[in-house]
């Protein structure tokens, strides 16, 4: 891990308080709109124009990938730009290579993420984070959180160009059902894995651990009763659920000691699991090597010598039977 201090790159742990994992939260929070109008945070000026923003992923990032699936499932390809990292090198956070499964920056031509920061900020102190998302025209960073650049994904450009026959995977009669589960989902499964692969302390671990699995089965008895996790309705909270389950029985099982049952074990949660990855577009914007290599290879703190196992061999394309539910 590391970070940027006044502008310079300088390597860091990971923070833990009394053992536990603590996120840092994203910096630059400014919303593109419709009309260019100030959003729920950050300052005025961002309208949603075709061909100005440009969004910086990685395929082994779960918060990346959210931003990466909304922008296929709201047919933004031809309006957002995107440059793809890779998974074999973070010397200095999060690198755009030239190697198989890649999309290099064509925009600002960086090598490291980091530039793209200090060109936005020359005395940034903080975190350099995927996604990020570029406004081309004022030659600054728009966003670097994923929960709000999914929801700008989804709102903001149906009148720049997306494709509107898309679902709003954010609607106003359930938006506060979306938001609660969302809550539970995030504290304890999105980032309740981290909190068990990097927790230093046993008492942390297995807080954590525990959390985690009880929410699981939470959410294994939900949605054994109902085919998507708010108003039998395929929304946010399902994708932002799908992307941690998806990661789950290739790293985190193994490599943040999840272990006390993998995803296929649970019989609702896998069959969601298969049908959300075979949605239109959602397996040609997974790389489920890059997913392995990047935690494994690039995770020193959880897998020191840095071998990536061969296995698992999970496959996500098998038939499901959440159409039972129609």
């Amino acid at each position: 891990m590391g970070m940027l201090v006044d502008g310079k790159w300088t390597d860091e742990e990971v923070r833990n308080v009394d053992g536990r994992f603590e996120r840092v939260e994203s910096v630059f929070r400014n919303w593109i709109t419709p009309d260019g109008a100030a959003g729920p945070s950050g300052e005025a000026g961002f309208a949603a124009e075709p061909g100005r923003y440009h969004l910086y992923v990685t395929h082994n990032c779960p918060w990346a990938y959210r931003a990466t699936m909304f922008r296929t499932l709201k047919g933004l390809e031809d309006v957002i730009s995107i440059a793809v990292g890779g998974s074999t090198d973070k010397a200095e956070g999060w690198t755009f290579t030239d190697e198989p499964g890649t999309i290099p920056d064509t925009v600002n031509d960086i090598f490291r993420l980091h530039e793209v920061y200090t060109k936005a900020d020359p005395g940034y102190t903080g975190r350099v984070t995927v996604p990020t998302l570029w406004d081309k025209k004022n030659q600054t960073i728009v966003n670097n959180e994923s929960s709000e650049i999914i929801r700008m994904f989804n709102s903001a450009f149906e009148r720049a160009g997306a494709n509107t026959e898309t679902a709003d995977y954010y609607p106003d009669d359930l938006a506060s059902e979306i938001d609660a589960i969302n809550d539970m989902i995030y504290v304890n499964v999105n980032n309740g894995v981290y909190r068990c692969g990097f927790a230093t302390s046993q008492g942390a671990y297995e807080e954590a651990f525990d959390r985690l699995f009880n929410t699981l089965d939470e959410l294994e008895a939900r949605l054994s009763k109902q085919r998507y996790l708010v108003g039998g309705r395929l929304t946010e909270a399902d994708w932002r659920l799908f992307s941690t389950l998806l990661r789950f029985d290739i790293v985190y099982y193994g490599n943040f000691k999840c272990n006390k049952k993998h995803v296929y074990e649970y019989p609702s949660l896998w069959n969601f699991t298969c049908e959300l990855y075979q949605h239109r577009g959602i397996a040609e914007v997974t790389n489920l090597d890059h997913i392995k290599q990047g935690y494994y290879g690039l995770m020193p703190r959880t897998n020191p010598s840095g071998v990536v196992p061969k296995g698992p061999a999970i496959d996500f394309t098998q038939p499901h039977d959440r159409e039972r539910f129609s």
